[in-house]
């Protein structure tokens, strides 16, 4: 394997998944782009080198249990070949020794399975922006702006809209995974967190105050559908996020 030279072929963060559980894998890797992330996947190491030959990442998701090389060898082989992406290491181990392991294999996170999907695109995100990238922080739609960074939205006057932490969270979510259909359940997980008991039809209180706040119309630009027996789907018509 040769070492990386090539930028990444995106603007977007870019994302090595090797795993091979091919449920996990998939998910993961659909999960991560519905957050803007460049993802490329691979059920093994030997399966992802033409990948790291073709190009570089801003971070790699290993797996410690891969088929063939494991995921410690993989990570100290790329370090000794000059590969410089951050790496997150996968395990469903969490002994101390495992942990010291992967960090001396050259990994700057670890996460133990079964993880959390908001506690894994944190730590995601915060390991993009080590590498020097991150994903979009300004999302328009309609006449608004949401900036993550700032935790505000912003219609066209400049002027702020008034959100709760929760409406925020929520309009965020939707904003995010937008042109798809996305199950209360998906929602609550996501928003309010799978240890909080939350009945499910919060999340239709939780819309409808979010659209009276947004002042929403027919021709606002964007809508929130209701799917019903499933959820909710965001549909951006105009001003795409950016």
């Amino acid at each position: 394997m040769t070492t990386q030279t090539q930028p990444p072929s995106s603007t977007r963060p870019s994302i090595l998944i090797v795993e091979d559980d091919a449920n996990l894998r998939l998910g993961l890797r659909d999960n991560l782009r519905d957050e803007g992330y460049d993802v490329t996947d691979a059920p093994s190491a030997k399966d992802a080198a033409p990948h790291l030959q073709a190009r570089a990442f801003d971070l790699l998701i290993l797996d410690v249990m891969l088929p063939g090389e494991d995921g410690y060898s993989f990570c100290r082989r790329l370090r000794a070949e000059g590969v410089k992406s951050m790496v997150l290491m996968l395990t469903a181990r969490s002994l101390e020794d495992d942990l010291v392991r992967g960090f001396e294999a050259g990994a700057q996170d670890y996460l133990t399975k079964p993880y959390r999907l908001r506690e894994l695109l944190a730590r995601v995100q915060a390991l993009v922006r080590r590498a020097g990238t991150a994903p979009p922080q300004v999302m328009t739609f309609g006449a608004f702006t949401l900036d993550l960074g700032r935790r505000a939205v912003l219609r066209a006057d400049g002027s702020e809209v008034d959100l709760t932490r929760t409406e925020f969270d929520l309009l965020a979510f939707l904003l995010r995974h937008r042109d798809r259909a996305l199950p209360r359940g998906e929602i609550l997980d996501a928003v309010w967190g799978r240890d909080v008991v939350v009945d499910p039809r919060t999340v239709d209180n939780f819309v409808s105050n979010l659209k009276k706040k947004l002042g929403w119309t027919s021709t606002s630009g964007f809508t929130i559908h209701t799917l019903r027996g499933v959820g909710y789907r965001m549909e951006v018509l105009s001003g795409g996020p950016s």
